[in-house]
């Protein structure tokens, strides 16, 4: 019997002669959608059979591994037919779909190769983009090729995107697509707001806020952490305060099974409380839930393109996120959200989630990008752009990997991203099979990608995570920890085509193969300074002092975050010095010592930003030293050089007028411009030996004779430095570096007979006038000198009549004779 969605009765079916229409005559869509009305089971299968597919597939994208499989199961099921058939599923190392397949649901990452492998997408007709709010990084990636699909090869290709939170108007802006909604069937939920959680006693409040929820009220809990630990803490309070509610944790490092024991109704019909991480925020129905416990926080990578570290943060929730999670209660039912935060917290969240292309490391998306041929990543159609450090940080790491040079991806780029893993794990592998070393670096790679398997405080080297994982292959009797590491090597050794090694580890080839991965953070122990290290990249690591690594004098470290401006070390492996000799590299090196003041010339053998040896240098050039003093001056050029008032002045005045004309014919000489462009200063440091010559170089003159004679010339011109007064006096102007009037600080006597307000640049900007007294304390402040005279001034005289009686106060201020000088008597 043919599928009918109408008989399914969930709120979409309202709409779905609309989207029919829409995408019938347009080729994207935006549909927005509650929690639980449907859209993600019903849209794909009824769009399946639309004339305008010419018998071309849908590809929906979902955020999660487990959305994925779980949304095909249930549309296969809709129709009747076990996945793989109508409708099949690919993942990460696991494909459910055949060439006759109509829908096939990915996660994100898989939509990119595909792309790769067919650019024009011959065999699509539809994409979707499942829960697009999430704003992952591979989803934008996705959405920016498929625009390029689109518009540059395939304007049939129709794109629709799916969200219940979302920022519908920017987003139909980009896609120039309408907006169609469902008003879905939410059922009420009953928000409950308690007090503001603190993160280090989370497990503790959120168990006791379920405790009372499950007093309160009817029905399963879904609870919200941040992570692993927090479930696993509040599973085992919770096991004491309610023994008689089965506890089922909820996150993606469990197996499918365990998956699938907190997603159906418990088997014996008992009540249960599911602890979730994000990863039950949107496409999955938890059968039975009807109250919400959401602790207000979740974890996320945030990566630091200055100093090349990722760290695992605890962060407060967006407002759609929580409003995601509170809708959760209400898919099956009437429901309730206790949240864990005050109302006026609530008030104070952001409106919407960081999309994870703005925090994320950016290496794969870079070599993607490479391989599809586009030079010009950041001016392709994104809906937020990738941040220009972490993009070049990204791409200097691609080409210290040697994939990518010249902006084109080379042969080796080309290997690594054939495979599925990041392109420092595809490296590492590659490299290992060279050496002959593969099977080992197939577990290194499983264990780098997955959770740490051993408990805390067992210490940070990598060879015990091997050999345990090697122990569990022989004997099964390791620990449910490692069944997920196993799983990911057994893919990689079946890529390869290689058998398991369970033969003794030998360490140092362990942190050899971690340098392929991670050549930036290879370290090497500081002298004197116990359980610390120098990496290659410049910064500095350390480890728990007495960890059985912390006294080797090499490392290759593997994880390691940023805390307090000095990284933490949670996994690596010792190295042999003599493994890094093809490493070492030879340079003259010219720096200036700011601790001693002058330069210093060194030959030195390093790897990276580690110096083995060095020796003095007899003697160097005049580049070398330029170089060496040119960055000094781009590093700290504001402390060594004298920029003074006068010199101040003169940039101020250019400034000026770079502002008041909008063009770029007068230059940026702001302090930091100057810093980073240090040409206009190269020709004048030959005398440069110490820090003191610094402070003799005359900036005013050097920066002068830097601009050309018709710039010198109209520079005088168009903005002044001083203004010659009816007095006689030339007094000067002080200018404002973002082109606000310049100020004319003069005493009132000064200007008896000046009409009007003074003007520069050709008449076209006016000075401020800050008129004084005799004794040069301000009386008035006015850009209208003739508005002055006539309202203001015979105020103004008869308090400094009062307190300058010697001096000349006349009737008339535009026929007085202007005085200079002391003092002048009444005549």
């Amino acid at each position: 019997m043919a599928f009918d969605p109408y008989k399914t009765n969930l709120p979409v079916v309202d709409i779905i002669p609309q989207v029919k229409k829409d995408l019938n005559v347009n080729n994207s869509l935006i549909l927005h959608a509650p929690p639980g009305a449907g859209k993600s089971t019903l849209i794909p299968l009824v769009l399946k059979d639309e004339t305008w597919l010419k018998g071309k597939k849908i590809l929906m994208l979902e955020p999660r591994r487990l959305a994925a499989k779980s949304i095909a199961s249930r549309m296969a099921n809709l129709l009747g037919e076990p996945v793989g058939q109508n409708v099949g599923y690919r993942i990460r190392f696991e494909n459910k779909a055949t060439k006759n397949t109509q829908i096939e649901v990915l996660t994100e990452g898989i939509m990119t190769r595909m792309i790769h492998q067919d650019n024009a997408l011959e065999e699509v007709g539809l994409v979707i983009f499942d829960e697009f709010h999430e704003r992952n990084i591979h989803a934008d990636v996705a959405m920016a090729l498929c625009r390029e699909v689109q518009e540059i090869l395939r304007p049939d290709l129709k794109i629709l995107v799916m969200s219940a939170t979302l920022d519908m108007p920017q987003l139909s802006s980009l896609l120039n697509a309408p907006i169609a909604e469902s008003k879905g069937r939410q059922y009420p939920v009953e928000i409950i707001h308690t007090h503001d959680a603190d993160s280090w006693t989370l497990p503790e409040q959120v168990a006791q806020t379920i405790k009372l929820a499950s007093k309160e009220k009817t029905g399963d809990i879904l609870a919200f952490l941040p992570g692993q630990r927090e479930i696993k803490k509040t599973q085992e309070l919770l096991q004491r305060m309610i023994p008689e509610v089965s506890i089922f944790p909820l996150y993606g490092q469990l197996s499918p099974q365990r998956q699938q024991q907190a997603i159906l109704p418990h088997p014996n019909g008992k009540r249960k409380v599911v602890l979730a991480t994000s990863i039950a925020e949107t496409s999955l129905t938890i059968e039975g839930v009807s109250i919400v416990v959401d602790s207000g926080f979740g974890r996320t990578a945030k990566f630091d393109p200055k100093s090349g570290l990722s760290r695992l943060e605890t962060v407060k929730i967006s407002k759609d996120a929580a409003d995601q999670r509170a809708g959760r209660a209400g898919r099956l039912g009437p429901g309730t959200c206790y949240r864990l935060w005050t109302k006026a917290t609530e008030d104070r969240l952001a409106p919407f989630r960081v999309p994870e292309i703005l925090e994320a490391d950016l290496a794969s998306l870079c070599l993607d990008l490479v391989q599809w041929g586009i030079k010009d990543i950041p001016n392709m159609t994104w809906l937020t752009p990738p941040p220009n450090g972490a993009l070049s940080q990204a791409q200097d790491l691609l080409e210290q990997l040697g994939a990518i040079a010249d902006q084109k991806l080379t042969k080796h780029g080309e290997a690594l991203r054939n495979l599925p893993c990041h392109p420092r794990i595809a490296h590492m592998l590659l490299k290992a099979q060279s050496d002959g070393n593969l099977a080992l670096a197939t577990d290194i790679a499983a264990i780098l990608e997955e959770k740490d398997p051993l408990p805390p405080n067992s210490g940070t080297d990598i060879n015990l995570r091997i050999e345990a994982l090697r122990r569990h292959r022989s004997t099964n009797k390791q620990g449910r920890g490692f069944e997920r590491i196993e799983k990911v090597a057994g893919n990689y050794r079946r890529l390869f085509d290689i058998p398991a090694d369970n033969v003794l580890v030998d360490s140092y080839e362990s942190g050899l193969i971690l340098t392929y991965a991670y050549p930036e953070r290879i370290a090497h122990a500081r002298p004197g300074n116990n359980a610390q290290f120098k990496l290659t990249n410049g910064k500095i690591a350390s480890m728990y002092h007495k960890d059985e690594l912390a006294h080797e004098p090499w490392l290759s470290i593997a994880h390691v975050d940023a805390r307090d401006g000095m990284g933490k070390i949670f996994m690596a492996a010792p190295l042999n010095p003599k493994d890094l000799a093809p490493l070492i590299q030879t340079d003259d090196v010219v720096t200036w010592d700011y601790k001693n003041g002058n330069l210093v010339a060194e030959k030195q053998w390093r790897i990276g930003h580690i110096v083995l040896q060095s020796k003095p240098l007899p003697t160097i050039s005049a580049t070398q030293k330029t170089a060496a003093i040119e960055k000094a001056i781009q590093q700290d050029g504001s402390r060594l050089l004298d920029f003074n008032e006068s010199v101040q002045q003169w940039q101020n005045r250019v400034l000026s007028l770079r502002k008041w004309t909008q063009n770029n014919l007068w230059p940026d000489v702001s302090i930091p411009s100057l810093l980073q462009n240090t040409e206009w200063i190269a020709p004048y440091l030959d005398a440069v030996t110490c820090t003191e010559d610094f402070r003799k170089l005359n900036l005013l003159d050097i920066l002068h004779y830097s601009l050309g004679m018709d710039q010198q010339q109209q520079l005088e011109h168009l903005a002044p430095s001083r203004i010659e007064v009816p007095s006689g006096s030339k007094i000067k102007l002080h200018y404002h570096p973002n082109g606000e009037p310049p100020v004319l600080a003069v005493r009132l006597q000064e200007v008896f007979g000046m009409m009007d307000t003074p003007t520069i640049h050709e008449g076209k900007q006016g000075v401020l006038m800050h008129l004084l007294s005799p004794g040069f304390k301000p009386v008035q402040v006015t850009s209208d000198l003739r508005s002055f005279w006539e309202n203001t001034y015979f105020e103004v005289k008869k308090e400094l009549k009062r307190r300058y009686p010697k001096h000349y106060w006349p009737d008339n201020p535009l026929d007085a004779e202007a005085v200079r000088g002391v003092k002048r008597k009444y005549p």
